[in-house]
């Protein structure tokens, strides 16, 4: 062969290994040997299927196929557990060829011995490769766009070819791997799915033994949202962003599941489980059931779910634990860092008042659960001040993360010291982070980001961190579990977690701890301190909202401050107030966290309504223009409240060519009243002039537009008359001057040559 065939075989041979997996992922002849995936396979915990991958080339190789797991039986293994694994699923084709021979087996790893191995199978799926049985066969081939459904049951244990050959308690790695044969390249591993099962006892062998002491289980169920009220409105008159909640308030959806969890683990759990109520989303769906609006105004067609769904709420905390979320579930720490106390204290205040008034249960007191689980040493040290003045206890109790607390040994609560003392309760972070999502924690593959995946979430990897806990941890330790803040799990999702803590209460390996009494334990460690991990600093609001809400709350500060009720009767300035201040708390919701498009729009509907109140107060625009009789007469000016209180309000003229403003005193606005104020200037000169008005408070405050008044003037103002008559009478005294001057210039002619009258003879006249 020439030189050249040689290097032109070559090239063909390295193109097709660049458009195929590497030689090592090929499987042929031998599939009991290891085959090398190009990429990491998605862990369960991050989506119950594998992901579709960028397309950068040059970065990862091509994606052939994707597999998708609809159902994983058993998802916890006892000793009554059936004797098989089951799972179920599809597989597509998703690249651009033919893929011939498409087999799926599945594998496991050695058992996770302890939390350290957890810890890193959470963050990238464990080797999986210890036991590999042989292949199933799914189908001969798939065309592009293809997909074929498949089942596979294998022997738990045993000796069987396609057998997992688990003989003991643990907590396996497994992996769902695909091989196929796509066209132009060889037999290879194109697909595959990663999760932790965990078998707490073997059916017809060895069960774990139980611990001495069992764990101390507490659930903490969210019932969270991210806000969607615009206005809060009388019957049919409230306005949403959007009408996404009637569809989360429905059957098989968000918020409709995680009610229904509930309902049914509560029976079993009516001690451990306690809920996180947004008293944001409380209202809104309060406000839904009287008929609302879509802003946009169209109406809203949620009005019966949220009666539906609100009724089985009411019903479901009956007599049960509760824990008040802060309104709108705002950034704490953020609304510290702006310096907006007040408003954080709404939030706190606010919240428990409102579930105790609509779902008649009174809110665990004094508890605070910030936003990650963190707070930092100013926002903890102004929290568990007590404001007399508002009507704020101060903060008694606080659930962190321990990545939030430093000196704080162990799973129990702890003290931490100082002025006014708070009771820390530990939230389990390697269960409640495994309850992650995509949508909270993207993963990467290959060091390649990987795109927001669609599928459900599931929660088999946070499963197997809490039989662990209690299986194989017990130790009398506290397990604190907190799903996310906005969980989006399947209602099935949700059940199986749900169900593998009800096997394990029931069976004596843990046991129901309610948070109220962890709130109220007598701490055995009061030396604890808070920490902020600085990548909670780098989740907070971003700095161009926060100083937006600033600056809405500092005009909104001014206008409350410009307002006076009228009578008892009457509204008061809070009743017109407060609206904004949730609006504003909507805005610095932890659900914007990662989602600056999501906060400006908040930021931009809050100054709206803000805008729309100060609107209320104006100036009045004439019919004609104003006509002056004289340079002092003063310009009348109707300036109009439509508010229900009374507001002090300040006119100001701008500055104009040929009218100079005089001062004049704030004028009080009745409620609902209008006024002329004649506001007094001195005219310059004669003219037409446009004069632009406006109205603020005596802050500063704007209010309402600012109008432009024609003034038209003929007559001389007083300063202009002075000034004549002043050069006028210059003008004579420089006349007589010169009149002056030249009488004696004639006279200084003859001088003294000249001789006197009086002396000189008469000439007479000849004959």
């Amino acid at each position: 062969m020439s030189l050249k065939k040689l290097v032109c075989t070559a090239a063909v041979a390295a193109f097709a290994l660049v458009t195929a997996p590497p030689a090592g992922a090929i499987e042929q002849s031998q599939p009991d040997e290891v085959d090398a995936l190009p990429f990491l396979p998605a862990p369960a915990t991050q989506v119950w299927a594998t992901r579709s991958l960028s397309a950068q080339p040059g970065q990862q190789p091509q994606q052939f196929l994707r597999l998708d797991i609809a159902q994983l039986t058993p998802r916890f293994v006892t000793g009554d557990s059936p004797g098989t694994v089951k799972i179920t699923g599809k597989i597509v084709n998703v690249g651009d060829r033919k893929v011939s021979d498409i087999v799926l087996r599945l594998e496991r790893g050695e058992p996770l011995d302890s939390e350290d191995d957890l810890r890193k199978a959470l963050r990238e799926p464990a080797a999986a490769e210890f036991i590999q049985p042989n292949f199933t066969k799914v189908t001969d081939e798939l065309q592009p766009g293809q997909q074929q459904d498949f089942t596979l049951e294998v022997p738990l244990r045993g000796n069987a070819p396609t057998s997992l050959a688990i003989e003991q308690p643990g907590i396996y790695p497994i992996l769902a791997n695909i091989n196929g044969r796509p066209d132009y390249g060889g037999q290879a591993r194109l697909a595959a799915l990663s999760t932790l099962l965990p078998v707490l006892g073997v059916p017809g062998g060895e069960t774990k033994g139980k611990p001495g002491a069992p764990a101390k289980l507490t659930v903490l169920w969210p019932i969270a949202d991210k806000p969607r009220m615009v206005r809060l409105g009388g019957e049919g008159q409230s306005e949403l962003v959007d009408d996404e909640l009637a569809t989360s308030l429905s059957v098989n959806g968000r918020l409709y599941g995680l009610l229904e969890a509930y309902e049914k683990a509560i029976a079993s759990m009516s001690t451990s489980m306690c809920l996180a109520i947004d008293p944001d989303l409380l209202r809104t769906v309060v406000a839904m059931t009287t008929g609302y609006k879509v802003r946009g105004g169209t109406e809203g067609k949620g009005r019966t779910e949220a009666e539906l769904w609100l009724d089985r709420l009411k019903l479901a905390v009956t007599g049960r634990c509760v824990v008040a979320l802060p309104y709108a579930d705002a950034d704490l720490v953020a609304l510290n860092r702006a310096k907006l106390g007040n408003m954080r204290t709404i939030a706190l205040i606010d919240g428990p008042r409102i579930i105790q008034d609509t779902l008649s249960v009174q809110p665990l007191p004094d508890l605070v659960w910030p936003e990650d689980g963190v707070l930092d040493q100013t926002t903890f040290d102004d929290l568990a001040t007590p404001l007399a003045e508002q009507k704020y206890q101060g903060m008694k109790s606080v659930l962190l993360d321990p990545t939030g607390l430093t000196d704080a040994p162990g799973t129990a609560p702890v003290g931490i010291a100082g002025k006014h003392p708070v009771t820390a309760v530990k939230i389990d972070s390697m269960v409640s982070d495994a309850l992650q999502g995509s949508d909270s924690r993207q993963r990467t593959l290959s060091g390649v980001t990987t795109p927001v995946e669609n599928q459900p979430v599931s929660v088999q990897n946070a499963l197997a961190v809490l039989v662990f806990r209690a299986g194989w941890q017990g130790d009398g330790r506290n397990v604190v579990v907190t799903p996310p803040r906005r969980w989006n799990a399947p209602l099935a999702e949700m059940t199986e977690f749900l169900g593998a803590a009800q096997k394990l209460l029931a069976t004596g390996y843990a046991a129901q701890t309610g948070l109220e009494e962890l709130t109220r334990a007598t701490p055995s460690v009061k030396t604890a301190k808070v920490a902020y991990p600085p990548e909670a600093g780098a989740r907070e609001i971003s700095p161009t909202i926060t100083d937006s809400v600033t600056k809405q709350s500092t005009e909104l500060n001014g206008l409350v401050a410009a307002m006076q009720q009228a009578d008892t009767e009457a509204a008061s300035p809070n009743d017109l107030a407060g609206p904004l201040w949730l609006g504003l708390l909507r805005t610095m919701s932890g659900a914007w966290r990662s989602n600056e498009q999501g906060a400006r729009s908040a930021a931009d509907i809050s100054q709206s309504e803000l805008n729309a109140l100060t609107g209320q107060v104006s100036v009045t625009p004439p019919a004609s223009p104003i006509l002056l009789g004289s340079g002092d007469s003063p310009i009348p000016v109707t300036i109009t409240n439509k508010l229900d209180v009374r507001v002090t309000v300040r006119i100001v003229l701008a500055d104009t060519p040929g009218i100079r403003k005089l001062d004049l005193a704030d004028q009080v606005l009745p409620a609902r009243g209008e006024r002329v104020v004649r506001v007094p200037v001195e005219v310059l000169r004669s003219g037409r002039f446009p004069v632009n008005v406006r109205l603020t408070t005596p802050e500063g405050v704007a209010l309402g537009d600012t109008v432009k008044l024609e003034v038209s003037s003929s007559a001389y103002g007083t300063i202009t008359v002075i000034v004549t008559v002043i050069a006028a009478i210059a003008l004579v005294l420089l006349s007589g001057r010169r009149i002056y001057k030249r009488v004696r210039a004639r006279n200084g002619e003859n001088g003294g040559d000249a001789p006197s009258i009086e002396n000189v003879t008469p000439e007479k006249s000849s004959a």
